[in-house]
């Protein structure tokens, strides 16, 4: 038999992240949107205006990427664009129906935390501990 490989953190991690990612996608499915278009979506609520490369920046993907995402937002209807005029800047901001749509996808969002908390209490602390503190941040001496 096989020796059994040593616990990597990352990987179990990494393993825990698609398996939510795929429930949260599931999730979002009937809504017209994935994990990457409900963070874009997300995004461009809370910064209305906000222009491409930001909204690139913020999401870790390339303009290209947010351009062909944003396009298929704006199809659904749930993104506009003020400007939407060749040469200038984008003024990108969710409409009346991308309010609703992330208000019940924040909703479904919010069951799935509840689930993934109830089921593992002591993860969703430790989580919870990385997002007041992130990796790489020191707290201030005092």
């Amino acid at each position: 038999m096989p020796e059994r490989p040593p616990f990597s953190p990352v990987i179990a991690l990494l393993t825990v992240s698609s398996v939510w990612d795929a429930k949260l996608n599931a999730a979002l499915k009937d809504l017209s949107l994935t994990t990457r278009k409900y963070g874009l979506l997300a995004h461009i609520r809370a910064t209305p205006g906000i222009s491409f490369s930001e909204l690139a920046r913020r999401s870790q993907i390339t303009v290209q990427t947010a351009h062909t995402a944003v396009r298929a937002l704006q199809d659904e209807g749930l993104v506009e664009d003020a400007t939407a005029q060749a040469g200038a800047a984008s003024d990108l901001r969710a409409t009346s129906k991308g309010e609703a749509t992330l208000l019940e996808a924040d909703t479904r969002l919010a069951q799935l935390d509840g689930l993934f908390a109830s089921g593992a209490p002591s993860l969703t602390g430790a989580l919870q501990g990385l997002h007041e503190e992130p990796f790489g941040e020191q707290p201030p001496e005092s």
